[in-house]
This record gives C-alpha cells, structure tokens and sequence, in this order.
C-alpha cells in the first residue's frame, strides 16, 4: 500500500469508525442478554402462558356447563 492512499483515505476510515461506536452500530452479547431480559419482561406483564391459558379455559367450560345445568333445570320447572 502506498502512504499517500492511507493519508488519504484515513479520517473517512475514522469517520466510519466513529460513526459505528457512536451509534452502536454493532451490539455485545451483554446487550443482548439485556434487551432479552426486557423484552422477556414485558412480555409476561401483558400476555399469560400456555398453561394459565388452559387453567383458564377449564375454568370457563365448568362455569359453562354449570350454566348450562341451571338453564336445564329452570325450563324444566317452568315445563
């Protein structure tokens, strides 16, 4: 390589080397493991797992055939 080429193109190399530890161009693995962490965390603020969702949904088919045990029951004495 010739000096003159690396005089010259040296500060667009410092320049681009700036520009990508300014913004943050390229991520550790420990910011990684922190923006899944947050995400993790925040996901399970809003939404229930599998298993919740299946207590729940046992939960609405009782209260469903309960019902349907009333129903059955006020037609019969009004049959």
């Amino acid at each position: 390589m010739d000096k003159d080429f690396f005089y010259k193109y040296a500060p667009l190399l410092i320049l681009g080397l700036a520009i990508i530890f300014q913004y943050n161009l390229f991520v550790t693995p420990q910011m990684l493991e922190q923006t899944h962490r947050e995400i993790l965390s925040e996901v399970s603020k809003i939404y229930i797992t599998k298993s919740e969702f299946g207590i729940v949904k046992e939960q609405l088919t009782d209260i469903n055939k309960k019902i349907d045990k009333i129903y059955d029951k006020l037609i019969k004495e009004r049959g």
